[in-house]
C-alpha cells in the first residue's frame, strides 16, 4: 500500500521533513498547515520540492470549526476555504481534512451540519478537491466516527468522504468493528497512530503522547483491517504528534516511522492469508483488497549465542574477577581479534576490549555492545532487518572466519545473527590456545544467559522496543515503571518463544547514560539451578554479592510465607525474591563493575516469567548506597 506520514509527526523546517520522509522511503506526506504556513517556500515550490524528492502530497490538513454554525459564520468559512481550495491547486493535492467543530458553541443539528458540509464540498468540486471528515475525539457535537459517516451520508455529495483516525476511534474505546459497515469510497483517509494508554485529558494526551504502531498499547492491526475490509485502498498514514519526536533527529524518526508500518502491513498480510474465509468481505472479491507488502519471516525460538561486554584495564580486570567467581572459564580467544570467550554451560560471554560497531580500541566504562541473537535462518534474519531500515554494521574478518550479519540497534548495541545449536560455526573463530587466566572458573550452577538489560538513550525508548519487537521477532511486555531513588525510570521487556529476553529500561526525565538509580546501568543475568549455591559459590571465591538492606528481609517476613531459615540464608547472600501465581523468583545481584555493568543470577520456578520488577527500587537504591560508601 501507499505509506504517507504528516509533517507534523517529525522535527525540522517544512523542507528538512520532506527530505527525511522521502530518505526514508515514504511515497507521500500529509502537509500539516503551520509548516506551510512556516517555510519560506511558496506552495508551487513546496510541490515542486516534494515532486524531486519522489513524494506525492496526499492531504492538507487542518480546516477546524467548519460546521454546526450560524449563517453569517458559515459565508466567513467558506470563503475561508475558497483560499485553502486555490493554495491546494499550488501544492497539487486534491484532499483536504475537515476537523468535526471542537468549539461547544457549535450547533447539536446534524441536518444544519449535513447541508453545510455538501455546500463545503460543491465549493471544493471545481478545484477537484475532496473533503475528508472527521471527528475529533473532543468534538463539541461530533465526536465519533458513526456520527459522523451518518452526517457525511446525509450530506451525500461525491466529493465528501470520511477521514478515520485510529486514535480518535481507540483513545474513547469505541468498537471500530462498524467502519466495515462503511464503502470503502467513502473513507477518503486514513490516519494512524498508536499510544499508551493514560489516564488524562484526551486532547493533551493526543498533543502529546502518541507514537507509532506497534509502540502503544493500541490494537492497531484489528483496527487496520476493519478499515481494509470496508474496501479502502488509500495511503497508510501516520499523525503523530510527540515531544519527543518532534525534539529528535527527523530522519532517524521517518525509519522508525516506516519501520512500524512494515509491521503492520506484514501483520495485516499475515493474517489475509491465513485466514482467507469464504463470504468475508473480499474473500469473493466484493470489495476491493489493497496490497500489503511482506516480510521474511521473523527469527522464531531465539536465543542467546553470546552477550558481549567491551572492557579496559582495571574494568575488564573486575569483569573478569566476577565472572571467574560466578563460574564462568575463560575457554578460548578469538584468532584475529583481541576477544576472550567465557563460557559456564549454555552461558557465553565475550570480553572485548574493542568496540564492535566501529572497531577501534574500546575507551570507557565496561558496558555491553553486542547481543548474538541464534536463529534458525541467520540470512533471512538479515535480510528482513534491512527491509525494516536496520543499520548494516560492516564487520573486519579474516577471510577463514565466519561470516556474520550484524545490524545497529537504536542504542548502538550491535545485534549479530548467528546460526543455532546445530551449527554454531562462529565458535569456530576461536582457538583454545594456552589459556592462562588467574580466575578458574568455580562449581557453580549458572547454565544459561537468562536476560539481558539495556539502558536506552530517552529520546529512543520507543523506537528501540519497536526495533527489537520487528528485527528480532520480540513480543513486548506492557512497560512499567519504578519510582528510583533519583527519579521515575520506565522499564519494558521483550521475549521470544525461546530463550531471547531483553528489558530496555529509560530514566523517565532524560538523565543520560548515568548508571545510577536513575535507570542507566546495563547487566546480564544469568539462569542458574541453585540460586544459593551460585551466591555462596561467589563469595567463596572472594567476590560478595550486593548488600541488600535489613529491612526488605524484615518486610519479606510480613508479606510472604517464606520459612525462616530460608530468609536468613538469604539476607546472608543478599538474595531477593519474587511470587506471581504459582511461579517464584528468587535473584541476585553483583556489586557495580567499573560504574555502569553488573551481573545478575536468577532461579526460575513454577514457570514464573517476570523480571523481578518488584525489587528493582531495592537494587537501584542498594547500588546508590554501594557507591556512597
Amino acid at each position: 500500500m501507499r505509506r504517507s506520514i504528516a509533517t507534523v509527526s517529525l522535527s525540522g523546517t517544512l523542507e528538512e521533513k520532506l527530505r527525511a520522509a522521502a530518505a526514508a522511503g515514504f511515497d507521500g506526506v500529509e502537509i500539516f498547515e503551520n509548516d506551510l504556513v512556516a517555510s519560506p517556500l511558496p506552495p508551487r515550490d513546496v510541490r515542486a520540492t516534494a515532486a524531486d524528492l519522489g513524494l506525492g502530497i496526499d492531504l492538507y490538513q487542518p480546516f477546524r470549526d467548519f460546521e454546526g454554525v450560524g449563517d453569517a459564520q458559515l459565508e466567513r468559512n467558506l470563503r475561508r476555504a475558497e483560499a485553502k481550495f486555490a493554495l491546494m491547486l499550488e501544492l497539487g493535492t486534491d484532499t483536504m481534512l475537515v476537523c468535526s467543530n471542537a468549539s461547544q458553541a457549535a450547533l447539536g443539528d446534524d441536518a444544519r451540519a449535513a447541508e453545510q458540509l455538501h455546500r463545503l464540498a460543491e465549493a471544493a468540486s471545481p478545484y477537484g478537491v475532496r473533503i475528508a471528515y472527521e471527528a475529533l475525539a473532543w468534538g463539541g457535537r461530533v465526536d465519533d466516527y458513526r456520527h459522523a459517516w451518518r452526517i457525511v451520508s446525509e450530506a451525500d455529495h461525491p466529493s465528501l468522504g470520511v477521514c478515520l483516525d485510529s486514535f480518535h476511534i481507540l483513545s474513547k474505546g469505541d468498537d471500530p468493528s462498524a467502519i466495515r459497515a462503511i464503502p470503502g469510497e467513502k473513507i477518503f483517509f486514513l490516519q494512524l497512530a498508536d499510544a499508551p494508554y493514560m489516564a488524562m485529558d484526551l486532547l493533551q494526551w493526543s498533543r502529546h503522547y502518541r507514537c507509532f504502531p506497534g509502540q502503544g498499547g493500541f490494537d492497531l492491526t484489528a483496527f487496520t483491517r476493519h478499515v481494509l475490509e470496508a474496501g479502502y485502498t488509500g495511503p497508510l498514514s501516520l499523525e503523530v504528534f510527540n515531544d519527543v519526536f518532534r525534539a529528535s533527529d527527523p530522519h532517524r524518526t521517518a525509519a522508525d516511522a516506516l519501520r512500524s508500518l512494515s509491521v503492520l502491513e506484514d501483520a495485516l498480510g499475515r493474517e489475509r492469508a491465513a485466514e482467507r474465509a469464504p463470504g468475508e468481505p473480499g474473500a469473493d472479491g466484493a470489495r476491493p483488497r489493497a496490497s500489503l507488502t511482506r516480510l521474511p519471516d521473523p527469527p522464531a525460538d531465539t536465543g542467546f549465542a553470546f552477550v558481549e561486554v567491551a572492557a579496559e584495564g582495571s574494568g575488564a580486570e573486575s569483569v573478569r574477577a566476577v565472572l571467574g567467581a560466578l563460574g564462568f572459564a575463560h575457554t578460548s580467544d578469538h584468532r584475529s581479534k583481541p576477544v576472550q570467550l567465557w563460557s559456564r554451560g549454555d552461558a557465553r560471554l565475550l570480553l572485548s576490549s574493542t568496540d564492535p560497531r566501529l572497531g577501534h580500541t574500546w575507551s570507557g566504562d565496561a558496558a555491553v555492545t553486542a547481543v548474538g541473537a541464534e536463529v534458525a535462518d541467520p540470512d533471512r534474519a538479515a535480510q528482513r532487518a534491512d527491509l525494516l531500515l536496520a543499520p548494516t554494521l560492516p564487520r573486519r574478518r579474516d577471510p577463514a572466519e565466519s561470516r556474520l550479519n550484524a545490524v545497529a540497534a537504536p542504542d548502538g548495541t550491535a545485534v549479530f545473527f548467528c546460526a543455532d545449536g546445530r551449527d554454531r560455526e562462529w565458535l569456530d573463530d576461536f582457538s583454545a590456545a594456552a589459556v592462562r587466566d588467574p580466575h578458574p572458573g568455580g562449581d557453580t550452577a549458572v547454565t544459561a544467559i537468562d536476560h539481558v538489560g539495556l539502558f536506552q538513550p530517552f529520546d529512543q525508548f520507543d523506537e528501540a522496543s519497536l526495533f527489537y519487537r520487528s528485527v528480532l521477532g520480540l513480543e513486548p511486555d506492557a512497560s512499567l515503571e519504578v519510582a528510583a531513588p533519583d527519579g521515575l525510570v520506565r522499564s519494558r521487556a521483550l521475549s521470544s518463544g525461546g530463550g531471547l529476553r531483553i528489558a530496555l529500561n529509560v530514566s523517565v526525565l532524560g538523565r543520560g547514560s548515568r548508571a545510577d538509580a536513575a535507570g542507566g546501568a546495563q547487566h546480564i543475568a544469568f539462569a542458574c539451578d541453585d540460586v544459593f549455591a551460585a551466591a555462596e559459590a561467589m563469595r567463596a571465591a572472594g567476590v560478595a554479592p550486593l548488600t541488600i538492606p535489613d529491612n526488605y528481609y524484615e518486610d519479606l517476613a510480613a508479606r510472604t510465607d517464606l520459612a525462616p531459615a530460608v530468609r536468613e540464608r538469604m539476607r546472608e547472600n543478599g538474595i531477593l525474591y519474587d511470587r506471581a501465581g504459582t511461579g517464584e523468583f528468587f535473584h541476585f545481584y553483583t556489586p557495580m563493575l567499573d560504574n555502569r555493568l553488573f551481573f545478575e543470577a536468577v532461579q526460575r520456578t513454577g514457570g514464573y516469567t517476570g523480571y523481578g520488577a518488584a525489587n528493582a527500587a531495592i537494587r537501584m537504591a542498594a547500588h546508590r548506597a554501594e557507591r556512597t560508601r
